[in-house]
């Protein structure tokens, strides 16, 4: 991975923009067919459709030898699950992460979603302190705050709420490269580096994401011999989720921040 931050100027991040819109709302149809009884396969060649449709092109097809358009991490899986013939069953959990290639730029996401009725009481716990964990990682984003500020605020949480944090996969830049600098941790770390406004001039900025994967017990991972699969060593459950960000004079804006979830937030506001 280039460890280079890549630097936007204002039509650099209204594509960023863009393309995480899409990406956005392309995860947010790949949840509505998250049922039991559904393949991988079929939520990949519907991913795929949409994307292509919207004048995008999948961002993993190819990368590095990826198969798919879409990665679909079921349950022990903690990411990079290649889609196939496997059928959701009800009380399943999928993280499904999608990334797009729209006008020259990446738009990243991911979230775990839950499948029927079924999922339990521990793992829903899981599902939403990885959500609670990536809200307070963004929380604490902004103009010279170090990047191990992250790792540290992710880890602190999770310990509170009693889940592990897998330590070997990182949040990293993004933009008209699908990876970058900066390497961003999950876990408490010292490495070097501040979140940044300004670089070369004062309109150009980098963008990023945060991606925290928790785990039910152990977090170590064993890899499958298709070289991407990455399963937690003990079979124990996993949940992750991501949002690409961009730092602002304010704080931080999420790039791919759920119209969805948005929309079903302000009704339920009236």
């Amino acid at each position: 991975m280039n460890e280079k931050y890549q630097i936007h100027d204002a039509d650099g991040i209204a594509k960023m923009r863009a393309a995480s819109l899409l990406a956005a709302q392309v995860l947010d149809y790949a949840e509505t067919l998250c049922k039991p009884g559904v393949t991988t396969d079929f939520i990949d060649q519907k991913v795929h459709k949409m994307i292509v449709d919207a004048g995008a092109y999948p961002s993993p097809l190819n990368y590095g030898g990826f198969p798919k358009s879409v990665c679909t991490s079921l349950n022990e899986c903690i990411c990079h699950g290649i889609p196939d013939t496997t059928e959701l069953m009800d009380g399943d959990i999928i993280n499904v992460d999608v990334t797009v290639y729209l006008n020259g730029y990446h738009g990243d996401t991911s979230r775990t979603i839950m499948v029927g009725e079924g999922v339990t009481d521990e793992v829903r716990r899981l599902v939403d302190a990885t959500d609670r964990c990536l809200a307070a990682a963004i929380d604490v984003c902004g103009p010279g705050v170090p990047v191990r500020k992250i790792g540290a605020t992710i880890h602190g949480l999770a310990d509170e709420l009693g889940f592990g944090v897998v330590e070997k996969f990182v949040g990293h830049g993004v933009g008209y490269e699908f990876h970058s600098g900066p390497t961003v941790r999950h876990h408490r770390n010292n490495d070097p580096g501040t979140l940044v406004l300004n670089q070369a001039r004062s309109q150009y900025t980098p963008t990023f994401t945060i991606e925290p994967m928790l785990t039910i017990g152990r977090t170590n991972d064993r890899m499958w011999k298709d070289g991407w699969t990455a399963l937690t060593a003990d079979g124990k459950w996993t949940a992750q989720a991501e949002h690409t960000l961009l730092i602002t004079e304010g704080g931080v804006e999420i790039l791919t921040a759920s119209p969805a979830k948005a929309a079903a937030a302000a009704a339920a506001a009236k």
